[in-house]
């Protein structure tokens, strides 16, 4: 564990000098204080409009973080010839593949947390603005403490995307990678269709087909629990402990065939 947390340190230490990372980033603040003005301009809709726009933007921009950076985990690695400086190390492929992993995720945490509090700035902004005084701003609903739960969905889905991402960079190019997890982002956030295929369908091997990919296929769909918060709609504490469970499983899975795959590549 030792030698995966110091790999993990350095893949954080990496991200955060990243540029690409600090400009995705801004870009999300930038689109959430801009979701503010978008609001001012709706009629009696402006904190239901600012949270929507800020959660989807904390979403999509950690989305293109998990990406960009999963699939180079291991691809860049190779590119720069810093692997074999790395392997003659005394670590294990697996632990490289574990600290590669838990660095960028705690990089996707950091980042989820700034975007998070940049949106409740501007909703405290709102609610300061609605009350006339600091001390009820912090009590009006427009600080809904729900939208953590939000948030922190969308950090456990950010998670399975990089652990996705991670699988297919430790084969596969990085724009292949790219594609890949991509491709299986959108299926994921569509997977009731596969499951609901059979009733549009005539042909049973067709609709088998479906079934089991909707079975194998990461389940993204149950992590967006946006429009639910937003709307005020309760989020069961339940939901959250299985949908969670099931991340932290299917993280697991993929990230022991990532394990198994690495140790068997050659470099040579």
């Amino acid at each position: 564990m030792r030698a995966v947390a110091a790999i993990a340190v350095n893949v954080f230490r990496e991200s955060v000098r990243d540029k690409v990372l600090y400009n995705l980033v801004l870009f999300a603040l930038v689109l959430i204080g801009a979701s503010y003005i978008i609001g001012q301009l709706t009629a009696g809709q402006d904190i239901k409009i600012i949270k929507d726009l800020g959660l989807a933007a904390t979403s999509a921009f950690g989305l293109f973080i998990a990406v960009f950076i999963g699939i180079g985990l291991v691809s860049k690695e190779v590119e720069r010839r810093s692997i074999y400086a790395l392997l003659a190390k005394p670590i294990h492929r697996a632990q490289l593949v574990a600290g590669k992993y838990f660095g960028l995720t705690l990089t996707l945490a950091v980042n989820v947390a700034v975007m998070a509090a940049a949106l409740y700035v501007v909703l405290a902004y709102m609610a300061w603005g609605v009350s006339e005084t600091t001390m009820r701003a912090w009590d009006a609903p427009a600080l809904d403490p729900a939208l953590l739960k939000a948030v922190s969905l969308i950090l456990v889905e950010l998670m399975l995307v990089t652990a996705i991402a991670l699988f297919f960079s430790t084969f596969s190019t990085p724009m292949l990678s790219a594609a890949l997890t991509f491709g299986l982002f959108i299926v994921g956030h569509f997977s009731s269709d596969l499951r609901n295929l059979q009733d549009v369908v005539d042909s049973p091997a067709a609709a088998r087909l479906a079934r089991g990919l909707y079975w194998v296929l990461p389940n993204l769909a149950q992590f967006d629990v946006k429009s639910a918060v937003v709307h005020g709609q309760p989020v069961p504490f339940g939901y959250m402990m299985v949908t969670i469970g099931y991340a932290v499983c299917y993280i697991a899975m993929l990230l022991v065939i990532s394990m198994f795959v690495f140790s068997r590549r050659d470099f040579k």
